[in-house]
């Protein structure tokens, strides 16, 4: 503390009102003190302090433990645990350092290899699925959607849409997907590296249904590029249309353009000039049309 370099000075004369200036401190802090001066306790914790500091600086590999030894031998009655609590408070450690714990990894699923290598064409349904998620937020919070496209047609034969972004939400638009196509062994499920296109719970989904996994690679938009236009043309013709005042107004907003305007009215020169339910119509048996 400098409070008692001010008090020596004013006893050889010097004004407090001087040297609080010059040390650019204020006064009051310095009378408060000079009323309540610093207790036996607080300097025997400074004198204490002290003498670790010193320790340490001599010799700065020793850690906390060795340091009590060294302030038994100057004199001080302190335990090891006394110790470390000053040198934890000032950051006063070894300089070998502590040894990082290291984080152990989650075992997770073996992710899949990317086996669509950005061709998104399928000859017949049930080939190829597109799959991925995105978010929007309304007045009630955000709100996920998980897409499964059909790479033949076009045609969202899938999709899940939640207030939270879990591996159920792609387990779920799987299941729908599933439902709706029946007989889906052998098809490839292709998505990003997304933590939830990685999870067990998907990875058991696809196992089940006897389908193959396909991830793109980390950090690579065009991976999956045929869904992203998807969710380019939803964004523009939905999500920023308006302000959603609740998740379930922008839920069925979504549906409602999904399965009236994309499905049956919007043409595409991908198909033709045709419309994804039109494609499937002409281009595959009547089995499929069924399902």
């Amino acid at each position: 503390m400098i409070y008692p370099l001010v008090k020596d000075l004013a006893a050889d004369g010097i004004p407090v009102a001087v040297t609080c200036r010059v040390l650019k401190i204020a006064r009051q802090p310095y009378y408060r003190w000079l009323a309540n001066p610093v207790t036996d306790a607080e300097r025997n914790e400074a004198q204490l302090t002290n003498a670790v500091f010193d320790a340490h600086r001599d010799d700065p590999e020793f850690g906390y433990r060795f340091l009590a030894d060294e302030v038994h031998d100057a004199g001080f009655t302190v335990c090891e645990r006394t110790v470390w609590k000053i040198c934890s408070t000032n950051g006063w450690w070894s300089v070998f350092g502590k040894k990082k714990a290291r984080k152990t990894a989650k075992v997770t699923t073996p992710a899949h290899d990317d086996l669509v290598r950005r061709q998104f064409e399928a000859e017949a349904p049930n080939q190829l699925w597109l799959a991925d998620i995105t978010e929007h937020p309304t007045g009630g919070g955000k709100l996920y959607l998980c897409a499964v496209k059909d790479a033949c047609s076009n045609r969202i034969v899938g999709s899940s849409i939640d207030s939270r972004m879990k591996a159920r939400l792609a387990v779920q638009a799987i299941e729908n997907a599933v439902a709706r196509r029946e007989d889906v062994a052998g098809c490839i499920f292709h998505a990003d590296r997304g933590s939830q296109f990685r999870a067990r719970k998907v990875h058991r989904s696809l196992v089940r249904h006897h389908m193959v996994g396909s991830l793109g690679q980390v950090g690579s938009a065009g991976d999956n590029a045929a869904m992203e236009s998807f969710f380019s043309l939803l964004q523009k013709n939905v999500l920023d249309r308006q302000h959603w005042a609740t998740r379930d107004e922008l839920r069925i907003a979504i549906v409602t353009w999904i399965e009236r305007t994309y499905h049956r009215r919007r043409r595409q020169d991908a198909l033709g000039r045709l419309t994804p339910i039109e494609h499937e119509t002409i281009m595959t048996p009547p089995a499929v049309q069924a399902a």
